[in-house]
């Protein structure tokens, strides 16, 4: 399984393009602005798009990709979310009103794309890769993922807060080799951190106080501007677990 980061920041301009990853050719985790980096080919390629949860720098790319892409597939794209999740992009997104609901186009009975709904803790098989839903803490439903290659895990976090549910999950994961967090705020904006439902170095440094097995750990989700101000707080209280700022074009192999 190769997972490459096509955005990772909590904003964009000047090369900052928000959450999306590319697992092998076929799936993405998120659908923020980075898929647009993506060519024409490479996003025809795309059957599955798993979603941690509805906000728009998670999303923003969903509605123009599958309307782009849709009459150069002979399959439905699949759309994995909570059934909480779904429920909002129905409501707010592919209401007719903001985007068609592509579910019914051409019809219902082959449309372009199709929901299934997953549930934390019930993996998904799609060949040889298990990707499982987490649970985050955040001001909207949300998740964060697990992906299985068999004989190595990575855990992305997506949007959360204080998480002790989480931990409790990761810590059972015998194969897990990397971690992917989300820091959004420096320690100056803790209160907007806590109010948003995200974390700053802070509050970082307490969650990884939970981690109990050994993993590479990387940091997502920074917002422009602060980023560097956000990785000195992070390297000044929690530098002995040696993070890495989670980058463009980053490949993982698991």
């Amino acid at each position: 399984m190769k997972i490459k980061i096509l955005g990772c920041s909590g904003g964009i301009g000047s090369d900052q393009y928000t959450t999306a990853l590319l697992v092998d050719d076929d799936i993405l985790i998120d659908a923020g602005t980075g898929v647009g980096r993506l060519s024409m080919e490479a996003l025809t390629r795309i059957d599955h798009v798993f979603i941690t949860h509805s906000h728009l720098d998670h999303i923003a790319s969903l509605p123009l990709m599958v309307d782009t892409v849709a009459r150069m597939r002979d399959k439905p794209l699949v759309l994995h979310a909570t059934e909480a999740t779904l429920s909002i992009l129905l409501s707010h997104i592919f209401n007719w009103k903001i985007w068609p609901d592509f579910s019914h186009i051409p019809s219902p009975t082959e449309p372009f794309m199709r929901y299934e709904t997953i549930d934390i803790g019930k993996p998904v098989q799609i060949g040889k890769r298990r990707i499982t839903a987490l649970p985050a803490n955040h001001v909207v439903p949300a998740v964060g993922y697990q992906l299985d290659s068999g004989s190595a895990s990575l855990v992305y976090t997506g949007d959360t807060t204080t998480n002790d549910a989480l931990w409790e999950i990761v810590n059972g994961i015998d194969n897990l080799r990397y971690l992917i967090i989300e820091t959004a705020f420096s320690n100056q904006e803790r209160e907007i951190a806590i109010q948003s439902k995200h974390l700053c170095p802070s509050m970082l440094q307490v969650e990884l106080r939970k981690l109990k097995r050994p993993a590479e750990i990387y940091i997502t989700h920074l917002k422009p501007g602060e980023d560097a101000l956000i990785m000195r707080e992070i390297e000044a209280s929690i530098g002995e677990y040696r993070p890495h700022r989670l980058i463009n074009d980053q490949l993982f192999e698991l």
